[in-house]
């Protein structure tokens, strides 16, 4: 591992096949010493980028980040270029994560707030669990497509879907979108076929409201990106919300009750 001062409060890691627990440590170390920004070039999986990091520091990742990319972030902003493994924005709480590539599984697992723009494609069960937290709402959208169970069990925030890289027939999204969803609310581009989504949810068009609040939520990924609001909006959106708040208490209460003896 090298490290080297570029500028003033600008600080460069190469870290090449450095221990993930030996580049992490680094960067917090930096932090604590006043770094206002990190780059990291040669990364090769290394995980767990930004954990337990707080404050207004940028880290810049050169290469493939690893799991956990920006768990529990705190404040920071990271910005990938290349792609990004599992679990971008676990738990996330506050901060900005930008990927510049594809993403892979159970990104957004839990997210509090914040917000994370990928712009290519992410894997299977993105943004399950992601819930707000008091007044936090976190936002995450994904420039290309989503695989199985995206939403799942989503219980607060906003999921944006655009599907911008899709060929002529291509599907959007694959099976069991948001399935257990009881809470926020998913946006797609174009259309979702009905038997890709859980019971629990229901589809409608945008009402002038939704998309002042979906304009608003565009202008972040437009910036990362540099593609026009417009330009996305020229398809029309989807919006997907839940209609139970419990979609498997009956079932959980009724399995109990057989367990407990109290229903035969």
């Amino acid at each position: 591992m090298e490290v080297r001062q570029i500028s003033d409060g600008v600080y460069e890691i190469k870290c090449g096949t450095t221990h993930y627990r030996e580049v992490n440590r680094k960067i917090k170390e930096l932090v604590n010493q006043g770094a206002k920004k990190v780059v990291l070039r040669e990364v090769y999986g290394q995980r767990y980028i930004g954990t337990g990091i707080k404050g207004k520091v940028k880290i810049e990742v050169h290469g493939t980040a690893g799991n956990d990319l920006g768990i529990f972030l705190y404040g920071p902003e990271i910005e990938v270029f290349g792609n990004a493994q599992d679990g971008v924005g676990n738990t996330m709480r506050e901060g900005k994560i930008v990927v510049r590539g594809h993403a892979g599984d159970v990104c957004g697992y839990g997210m509090r707030g914040g917000k994370v723009y990928i712009e290519g494609d992410v894997g299977y069960r993105v943004g399950i669990h992601m819930k707000g937290y008091k007044n936090l709402v976190p936002t995450f959208i994904v420039g290309g497509k989503a695989g199985n169970f995206f939403g799942e069990y989503m219980a607060g925030g906003r999921l944006i879907l655009l599907g911008l890289n899709r060929k002529p027939g291509e599907d959007i999204v694959g099976d069991y979108c948001a399935t257990g969803m009881h809470g926020g609310v998913i946006f797609v581009r174009g259309e979702v076929p009905k038997r890709y989504l859980g019971k629990e949810v229901k589809v409608f068009e945008p009402t002038l409201e939704d998309m002042k609040l979906l304009t608003e939520e565009l202008k972040g990924f437009s910036e990362a990106f540099g593609i026009p609001v417009d330009e996305i909006l020229s398809e029309p959106f989807t919006k997907i919300v839940p209609v139970s708040t419990r979609p498997y208490g009956r079932m959980y209460a009724h399995r109990w009750g057989i367990a407990a003896g109290l229903i035969k």
